[in-house]
C-alpha cells in the first residue's frame, strides 16, 4: 500500500481534516470539533506525528531485518566450517585405508 493510499485511508475515516467531527464516530477532540484554523493545524500536527512514528518504525524493522541476514549469514558461514571439517574427516579416513 502507498504512502497515498494509506493517507487517503486515514484521511477518509477522519473526514475532512480540521473542518469539525470525523465520520469515523469519534469527534477527536473539542478543538477538532470546533473546526477552524486551530482544527486543522491540530489535524496537521496529528498527521505528521503518525507519519514520524511510521517512519521510526520502518527505521527500526529495517534494522531488525538486516540484523537477522547478518545473523543467517554467519551462521551459514559456521555450518559451511562444520562441513568442511567433516570432510576433511572423510578424506582422512579414506586415505588411512
Amino acid at each position: 500500500m502507498s504512502r497515498f493510499q494509506r493517507t487517503s485511508l486515514c484521511s477518509y475515516n477522519l473526514g475532512e481534516l480540521g473542518k469539525g467531527a470525523g465520520k469515523g464516530g469519534g469527534g477527536g477532540g473539542s478543538i477538532r470539533e470546533a473546526g477552524g484554523a486551530l482544527g486543522k493545524r491540530q489535524a496537521a500536527e496529528e498527521e505528521l506525528y503518525f507519519r514520524r512514528k511510521e517512519q521510526e518504525q520502518l527505521a527500526a524493522l529495517r534494522v531488525h531485518h538486516q540484523e537477522e541476514i547478518d545473523h543467517h549469514k554467519k551462521e551459514i558461514e559456521r555450518l559451511q566450517r562444520e562441513i568442511d571439517r567433516h570432510k576433511g574427516k572423510i578424506r582422512k579416513l579414506k586415505h588411512d585405508d
